[in-house]
C-alpha cells in the first residue's frame, strides 16, 4: 500500500504502480542495441532535465476520498499505457524491455522514456529522434494505420464522402479493413456485449466488411472497441471510486459514474454535463481523451489523459467572485460573431496530485470540453493548477529566460502574478469568441491540424486583449497589467526554431513576429536585447486577434496556411540570436514531474 503523502498514513492500492511499471501480459524482450543512443547523447538531455516532485497536503481528504484516489490512480495508469501506445506502436514493448534492464545505461534510457512518454525524444535543437531501435512515428501516430498517408486518406474521403464523419471522429481509430483487424474487433464486440449495445449498427457494419476484407478500405473503430479491455477495466474502477465517495461527495460520484459510461459509449456528454454543473468538495479530475495536439495528420483524434486534483476551496471561491461580467468581455472582442456566454464559469484552484498521459508535463490549466455543441449547452470548466503555476523553481527558470531576452528595465517586469493571470484568462479565452465557421463546421474539421494553432493563439490574445478593460474595472493594478503584458512577451520567446507541426511553438513565434512588426517589440542588434513599447500593445493584440477570428470563421485552410507561413518566419540574425542567449543561460530545458502518491513507500 502507498501513502498519499509524507504527512499522512493514507494508503492506496499498489496496483496503480504495477500498472505504471509494465503493461499486463507483456513479455520483457531485449531491444536491439543498434540505434540505441550513446551515454553521451542521453546525458545531453538528462543534464538539462529538472526533476520536480509534487506532494500537496491531502490531510483534508475523507477516508472515502482517499479510497477513490487510489482507484483513480489505477485508471490513470491505464490511460498512461494507452497514451504511450497511441503515440507509438512499439512504445509499451520498449518500456517493458527498459524496465527489465539493471545496467546504468538501461536505467538512463528508462528515465528518458518517462520524460518523453515514449521512445522518441525531443533533442536540444528541437528534433524528434528515437533513442532506441524503433521507427519514426508517422504524423498520425498509432491512431491511424502506420502506413497511411494524408494523400491516401483525403483521396479515400473524396471517394467516400458519407464516411467522413466516422473517419474523422474525435474518439476512434482508423483501421484498414483487413481480415485480422475485423476479426479482432468483432471478437471484442462479442466478448463485451455492452459495447455492442452502446454502438448500434457497428457490428452489422463490421460483419459486412468481414465478408470481403480489403485493406484498401478504411473504417473507424471507436476507442471503446479499439481499447476494449482497458476501457472495461477503467469503467469498473471509476464505479468503485464513485462507491467510495458516494456518502462524502455525491456530485463527484455522479460525475465518475457518468464518465465510466462515457468511456464505453465514446460520447462524453453525460460526464461533461455532470462535470461542468457539479459542485465538488475536495477532489476533481480530468478523465478521458480530449486534446488532439498529438494528431499531426488531421488534428482530429483525441489522446488519453487523466489529471487528479485536490481543491483549494477558499481560493477558488474568491477567484469566482472576482470573475464577473464575462458577457461584456465577449461583446468587446473584435469580431461580429458574438454569442451569449455563461457568466458563472466554473473556475477552480487546485493542486495536482498526479497526472497521466496527455495531461502530464507541467500543464498549468485546463479549459474543457472542446466540442462546440457541449460548450453551447453546458459552458466550460477551468482548472488552474497552482502548485505548478506558482512553483518557485519553475518561475525562476522563466524569469531567467525573460531576462536573457529583454533590456533593462523591462527584464524586471515579469512576476508570478503575470503568468497566473495570463493563464487564467487564456483559459477563459477559449470560451469566448466564435466556435463555428460561417458554414457551420467546427474548426478542427474545417481547418485540420491548424485549428489547434489558431485556437491557442486566440486564447493567448484574448487574455491580453481584455487586460485593459479588467484594469478599468479595478481587477488589475498598473503593475499587474504590466506583468500580464510581460508574461505575454515571455510566452512568445523561443529557444529553438519551431517545427511546423508544433502548434504551440508556431503560434508563439507568430505573435513574436507580429509584435516586432507593430513595434511593440524592438530589437537592438548591438546588445541583442529587446525593449517593449506598452503604448502599442493593446492595438497590436486587437488587430492580430481580429485576423485570427476571421481565419477561424472563414474556415479556409489555404488562407490559414498562408497566414501561418507569412507570420511564422525565422530570422537567425534576430530570433536565432535571442534563442541562443536564452539557451546559454538555461540550466534546464526539460522537466520531469514526479508525484509523491506514486513513490514506493512502506506499507501503511
Amino acid at each position: 500500500m502507498i501513502p498519499i503523502s509524507r504527512r499522512s498514513a493514507m494508503a492506496f492500492s499498489a496496483s496503480a504502480l504495477a500498472l505504471a511499471a509494465a503493461p499486463r501480459g507483456m513479455a520483457r524482450e531485449a531491444l536491439s542495441p543498434e540505434g540505441e543512443w550513446t551515454a553521451g547523447q542521453v546525458a545531453e538531455i538528462l543534464d538539462k532535465t529538472q526533476s520536480l516532485t509534487l506532494a500537496p497536503d491531502l490531510s483534508q481528504l475523507t477516508a472515502g476520498e482517499r479510497t477513490a484516489v487510489g482507484k483513480l490512480l489505477e485508471v490513470g495508469a491505464i490511460f498512461q499505457d494507452l497514451y504511450e501506445l497511441q503515440r507509438h506502436r512499439r512504445a509499451l514493448e520498449v518500456r517493458s524491455a527498459l524496465a527489465g534492464r539493471t545496467d546504468a545505461a538501461g536505467r538512463d534510457l528508462a528515465t528518458l522514456y518517462r520524460l518523453f512518454q515514449g521512445p522518441v525524444a525531443t533533442t536540444l535543437d528541437n528534433r524528434r529522434v528515437p533513442f532506441v531501435a524503433v521507427d519514426d512515428p508517422p504524423p498520425g501516430k498509432n491512431v491511424y494505420p502506420w502506413d497511411l498517408t494524408k494523400a491516401e486518406f483525403e483521396a479515400y474521403i473524396a471517394a467516400h464522402p458519407a464516411e467522413k464523419a466516422a473517419l474523422t471522429d474525435l474518439r476512434s481509430v482508423v483501421r484498414r479493413a483487413d481480415k485480422a483487424s475485423l476479426r479482432r474487433d468483432l471478437d471484442k464486440l462479442h466478448q463485451y456485449p455492452a459495447l455492442d449495445t452502446l454502438h448500434p449498427g457497428l457490428r452489422v457494419r463490421l460483419e459486412g466488411l468481414a465478408r470481403k476484407p480489403d485493406r484498401a478500405v478504411l473504417y473507424a473503430a471507436p476507442y471503446s472497441l479499439a481499447y476494449a479491455d482497458q476501457m472495461i477495466r477503467a469503467h469498473g474502477l471509476l464505479n468503485q471510486a464513485a462507491d467510495a465517495v458516494q456518502s462524502d461527495d455525491w456530485a463527484f460520484a455522479k460525475y465518475l459514474r457518468n464518465r465510466a459510461r462515457d468511456l464505453l459509449s465514446d460520447d462524453y456528454e453525460s460526464g461533461d454535463a455532470a462535470w461542468l454543473k457539479g459542485r465538488f468538495n475536495n477532489l476533481n479530475a480530468q478523465i478521458g481523451a480530449y486534446e488532439t495536439y498529438d494528431d499531426e495528420l488531421l488534428g482530429t483524434r483525441a489522446f488519453y489523459g487523466l489529471s487528479l486534483l485536490a481543491a483549494r476551496n477558499a481560493e477558488g471561491a474568491a477567484l469566482r467572485k472576482a470573475m464577473n461580467g464575462v458577457q461584456a468581455l465577449e461583446n468587446s472582442l473584435p469580431t461580429d460573431s458574438h454569442k451569449t456566454v455563461q457568466e458563472d464559469i466554473p473556475v477552480g484552484v487546485y493542486d495536482v496530485i498526479a497526472d497521466f498521459g496527455q495531461t502530464r508535463g507541467g500543464n498549468t490549466a485546463t479549459n474543457l470540453p472542446n466540442e462546440a455543441y457541449l460548450n453551447a449547452r453546458y459552458g466550460s470548466i477551468i482548472l488552474l493548477r497552482v502548485n505548478i503555476m506558482r512553483n518557485p523553481d519553475i518561475f525562476a527558470g522563466s524569469g531567467d529566460s525573460f531576462a536573457a531576452a529583454m533590456a533593462e528595465p523591462f527584464a524586471s517586469h515579469l512576476t508570478p502574478d503575470g503568468g497566473f493571470y495570463r493563464t487564467l484568462w487564456h483559459e477563459v479565452g477559449h470560451y469566448l469568441g466564435p466556435d463555428l465557421t460561417t458554414g457551420g463546421e467546427t474548426f478542427d474539421v474545417a481547418l485540420g491540424p491548424d485549428a489547434s494553432l489558431l485556437e491557442e493563439m486566440k486564447a493567448d490574445l484574448v487574455s491580453l486583449f481584455v487586460g485593459e478593460e479588467l484594469k478599468a474595472r479595478g481587477y488589475y493594478t498598473d503593475d499587474q497589467l504590466r506583468a500580464l503584458y510581460a508574461s505575454g512577451i515571455l510566452r512568445c520567446l523561443q529557444s529553438n526554431r519551431p517545427r511546423r507541426e508544433q502548434p504551440y511553438n508556431m503560434m508563439q513565434l507568430m505573435q513574436w513576429n507580429w509584435f516586432l512588426d507593430r513595434k511593440v517589440l524592438t530589437f537592438d542588434p548591438a546588445t541583442a536585447k529587446m525593449s517593449i513599447d506598452y503604448s502599442r500593445y493593446h492595438d497590436a493584440v486587437r488587430d492580430l486577434l481580429k485576423a485570427v477570428f476571421a481565419l477561424q470563421v472563414g474556415g479556409d485552410r489555404a488562407a490559414a496556411e498562408a497566414f501561418i507561413g507569412n507570420w511564422g518566419t525565422w530570422d537567425d540574425a534576430l530570433h536565432g540570436v535571442v534563442a541562443s542567449n536564452i539557451r546559454a543561460q538555461q540550466r534546464y530545458r526539460y522537466r520531469l514531474f514526479n508525484y509523491a502518491v506514486l513513490e514506493p513507500r512502506s506499507v501503511a
